[in-house]
């Protein structure tokens, strides 16, 4: 009889608990969650349009005569790149990539582009990972990422090596969308910790934008690793948000309702507290730019604005149910929206009218800026007594007048 009793009473909790939870869900809006970031400046975000269009351009079988350019084309030069991989080269090991020459603005670019949904090797990649399977430089990272991220650097390490050795003053930029974004985060990582195979002891000679990426690395790497890597992230999209498992949510096509009860559950039931110190629990990497296009209970779209942060807690942790949430992970989107937002800073700001030497001032006061931000991030993951979080890092990611030193160690090390 107790039974009984006890089983509506249990429906009743399930209820407002869901209740609750698609309330949340209906009031929640992509641009709540940076509402407290700062704004993007144009120095930083001059390249995420320029190195979409790179990626692009790596589905074109003749750079010559391109089919589907965007409106403006790629902005390249077909004689600068250097090397090309498709499917059959790369044995379905990784997506196909290139090595583009950016001669004009000093860079070697190294692109990879999405996930392609007619190979099924891509979706092998991109669904070999167990929570907790696979641990790297302190921390844990989506394990075929990593494998394909490795075997990418062991073919290509001895042309980049090359290429850096006969361009000294270039940067290395890793630049990928959605599948390839996760693997250029973990590309990046595994060549610095193997720098010495470069020929480099710079870390600051590095820098990757993981465009539209998926969760592929534990938190503690996600912040270590913000002087390197840039994740770029249009609105709704939902790739960095999913929390669940790559292989369940394939799964779920075929059962939806299994999986809107069990992310309402997980939603309603897990403490903040809990998810920042499981360790296994995977995040978008590095420093994030969203470009906030819409606003709630407003219809169409307005002057993008692009946010920026490195942020311990709330890395795009929930869902955003929208009907954009799929289109906004498309590259060809993000390219048109990114390069809107940069016209409107630059319009803003009057960046074309400033001189050379106000520019590089104005480059070493923004390399200041995220250095104190960084190392910010990582004194507050040490007292939200995040996993692994040790003393900061020399920061990395933008030309110092000074030069930053070398920093990042053996695989061994924490923060």
């Amino acid at each position: 009889m107790s039974i009984a009793c006890c089983c509506p009473v249990l429906e009743c909790v399930y209820c407002l608990a869901c209740a609750r939870w698609a309330w949340q869900k209906c009031l929640y809006t992509a641009g709540h969650e940076s509402e407290h970031w700062g704004l993007a400046t144009v120095e930083e975000f001059e390249p995420v349009p320029r190195l979409c269009r790179l990626i692009l351009a790596v589905y074109e079988d003749d750079l010559h005569n391109p089919l589907w350019a965007p409106p403006g084309g790629y902005g390249i030069n077909p004689d600068w790149v250097f090397l090309r991989r498709n499917d059959q080269e790369t044995q379905g090991r990784a997506p196909p990539y290139m090595i583009y020459l950016d001669h004009e603005n000093a860079d070697i670019v190294f692109a990879v582009r999405g996930l392609n949904l007619a190979k099924e090797s891509d979706y092998a990649v991109l669904l070999d990972n167990k929570l907790g399977q696979t641990k790297f430089d302190g921390g844990y990272v989506h394990n075929g990422l990593l494998k394909a991220a490795e075997w990418v650097f062991d073919a290509e390490c001895e042309v980049l090596r090359e290429l850096l050795k006969k361009n000294p003053s270039y940067t290395l930029t890793f630049a990928g969308h959605s599948l390839g974004a996760g693997l250029v985060a973990l590309l990046v990582m595994v060549a610095v910790q193997n720098r010495s195979k470069l020929g480099i002891t710079e870390r600051n000679r590095f820098r990757c934008y993981a465009i539209a990426p998926a969760r592929c690395m534990s938190l503690n790497l996600a912040v270590r690793y913000a002087d390197v890597i840039n994740s770029v992230v249009l609105q709704d999209d939902f790739l960095p948000r999913t929390t669940t498992a790559l292989e369940d949510v394939f799964k779920s096509l075929f059962c939806l309702p299994c999986l809107l009860c069990l992310m309402c559950l997980k939603d309603t039931c897990t403490m903040e507290e809990k998810m920042l110190k499981d360790p296994r629990r995977l995040y978008a990497p590095g420093r994030l730019y969203h470009i906030v296009e819409r606003r709630p209970c407003r219809i169409g779209r307005f002057p993008p604005v692009v946010r920026t942060a490195v942020p311990v807690d709330g890395r795009f942790e929930h869902i955003v149910l929208s009907c954009n949430a799929t289109s906004d992970h498309a590259i060809i989107w993000i390219e048109r929206e990114s390069q809107r937002a940069l016209d409107l800073m630059v319009e803003k700001d009057g960046v074309m009218r400033v001189p050379a030497k106000q520019k590089m001032v104005r480059h070493v006061s923004l390399a200041r800026e995220h250095s104190e931000e960084h190392k910010a991030a990582l004194q507050r993951a040490v007292a939200l007594d995040i996993p692994q979080a040790y003393s900061p890092s020399t920061y990395g990611t933008f030309h110092e007048m000074e030069g930053a030193g070398s920093s990042g160690g053996s695989s061994e090390r924490g923060f």
